[in-house]
């Protein structure tokens, strides 16, 4: 039975990035009303909370990531008049909005930088860090998460201002009670108007080492990046105990964390009821095959059986602690998943990638604790693939192109790097149909359409009960089946056939009723015998259209090249293992 602090388990969440998603006006952008046009797809999919990214005003320069007014909605996106319709119509359907809640930084033109800059000694510079530079230089070696040095020189002064990500990102100086007062009084003015929580964005960011020490440099630049200063400063705890106290709990919300360089002994004090957040996203597959510690450029090829160990690892490591990640394998910081996760040879057909992509979204959604789907995810949507460099709109992307260059990478290489890792891979809009601009909008699309949009659409594959769509509308039906709760939501995970190749197995364990997930990653078939602890009584799935998915009296398991099956085993498995 869930607890009234973890009610959000067994729920199925689902990112919008609103700018890309739907366009009710023409203007090329995203925007609140294009969202509330496709409330009914998102339940008839099967949603229950939406995370919508930021829909703050802002300047635009990192992506609404750069809060300009807390309490505004940006033009861009529409009125509080439509997110408050928003908010009525999703309540309507059964479905709680998540909003982004950007906390480590604003934008420098949030009124407090303004004032800040206008009077460099007065009392909101001592919102953000203003500090005085050593032998007219920055205060420190530290570089941004987007290059270059993490201190912007503050004009008229010798101070320097701190920003660990775009210098248009001030960082916020959590050490001022005053400002923690003026966060905590937002928090709860968007809670008051009825969200069902909050994911917190770069939340580890906000505890600073305020002696700003030099750090071993990492580059040739002779700077150290930005993490190396996360999880070595104490005190973080106290700020985000604080935070929960004076909002989240009262309000019972919904939080997951956006936590990076987090001590493993530390996750307790972090998630669950006793936690500061109610989850945070497990991260820790994104990090396999992303780039190394100098760049993108550093990247580490794809490995099925690196995946497995890693994705087992981490379900066993939070199930043995009696707490629950969230799931993920893309959003809007990530390539695509189906881009990522499949060997080559699955990509080389269509249909190789529509069983890919299934084969993927049956562990994806079926692991122990809460998924989430990124727009586009349950279609399959892919990795889209620029000529130049100019194509591109992240400044992430641009940042990580000009330090492949600098390594002596050519620019085809360089760009080939960016086509695999860029974040704008999640950001090209969401295709509904094979019309013009997918039917994101009718206008010009701020960011080009995928060319597959002609054949891979929403619209299309509502038509087809072999498609994609209609497999994710199947597994997300499947967890809310009453049924099936005791073991879907809140059973364990254990693994089993860790020494076959190219397969993953685990069962979803629960008092009642055990189930396995079985999917064949491999390019052969396989038969898989004597590994289930007790016989399969049917089966409640199957990616693929066979009856042969159950031999010897359901001692075993046969997948075809792709095949993901979700199988229920006989009664009392406890008893007869």
């Amino acid at each position: 039975m869930h607890s009234n602090s973890d009610w959000w388990l067994g729920k199925t969440a689902y990112q919008i990035y609103p700018k890309s998603f739907c366009d009710s006006n023409g203007d090329g952008i995203g925007d609140i009303p294009g969202i509330i046009s496709r409330l009914d797809y998102l339940k008839w999919l099967g949603i229950d909370l939406i995370w919508l990214s930021p829909v703050y005003e802002s300047p635009f320069i990192d992506q609404g990531y750069d809060i300009s007014d807390y309490y505004r909605i940006a033009s861009e996106f529409g009125t509080m008049a439509d997110f408050d319709h928003l908010l009525a119509e999703a309540k309507k359907r059964g479905i709680g909005i998540v909003m982004d809640l950007v906390i480590n930084h604003c934008s420098d033109k949030h009124e407090w930088f303004q004032k800040a800059l206008a009077e460099p000694e007065g009392p909101y510079a001592d919102y953000f860090y203003f500090v005085r530079g050593k032998d007219g230089k920055p205060p420190s070696n530290m570089r941004s998460y987007f290059g270059g040095s993490a201190w912007e020189a503050v004009p008229g002064t010798d101070k320097y201002y701190l920003h660990f990500f775009a210098k248009e990102q001030p960082d916020l100086n959590w050490e001022n009670p005053k400002l923690r007062d003026e966060i905590y009084k937002m928090v709860n003015w968007w809670l008051d108007k009825g969200l069902a929580g909050f994911r917190i964005d770069a939340i580890m960011n906000i505890k600073k080492d305020i002696s700003f020490p030099d750090y071993p440099a990492d580059g040739a630049d002779g700077l150290a990046r930005a993490s190396a200063m996360i999880g070595r400063t104490a005190g973080i705890g106290a700020f985000l105990g604080e935070l929960k106290q004076n909002t989240f709990l009262p309000h019972n919300a919904f939080t997951v964390g956006e936590v990076f360089d987090l001590d493993p002994a530390q996750i307790k004090e972090f998630i669950g009821p006793d936690g500061y957040f109610s989850t945070m996203f497990d991260f820790s597959q994104h990090l396999l095959f992303g780039g190394g510690i100098h760049g993108w450029y550093e990247e580490v090829p794809y490995s099925f059986a690196k995946w497995r160990r890693s994705l087992i690892k981490s379900q066993l490591f939070i199930q043995n602690l009696g707490l629950y990640y969230a799931n993920v394998i893309e959003n809007h910081d990530e390539p695509r998943g189906a881009s990522v996760y499949l060997p080559d040879w699955a990509k080389e057909t269509e249909d190789l990638w529509r069983r890919g992509t299934k084969a993927l979204a049956a562990v994806t959604i079926l692991l122990r604790g809460i998924p989430f789907i990124y727009q586009g995810q349950e279609l399959g949507m892919r990795n889209w693939s620029v000529s130049d460099i100019g194509e591109y709109d992240d400044i992430s992307t641009k940042d990580q192109y000009q330090v492949a260059r600098a390594a002596g990478l050519s620019e085809d290489e360089a760009l080939a790097v960016c086509i695999r890792h860029s974040r704008d891979n999640a950001r090209t809009p969401f295709q509904w149909n094979d019309t013009e601009n997918a039917g994101f909008t009718s206008g010009k699309p701020w960011l080009p359409v995928n060319p597959n949009y002609v054949y891979l659409n929403a619209a299309a594959q509502r038509q087809d009960p072999d498609s994609v769509l209609d497999w994710y509308r199947s597994l997300i039906a499947l967890r809310h089946d009453d049924a099936l709760q005791d073991a879907l939501c809140t059973g364990d995970f254990v693994p089993l056939y860790e020494a076959v190749a190219d397969v993953l197995v685990f069962l979803r364990r629960g008092e009642r009723q055990c189930i396995a997930v079985a999917v064949n990653f491999g390019r052969s078939a396989v038969r898989l015998t004597g590994g289930l602890p007790v016989p399969a009584e049917r089966v409640l799935l199957s990616s693929e259209k066979t009856d042969t998915v159950l031999a010897d009296n359901g001692n075993t398991l046969y997948l075809e090249p792709l095949q993901a099956a979700v199988v229920l085993l006989m009664n009392n498995t406890r008893e007869k293992e």
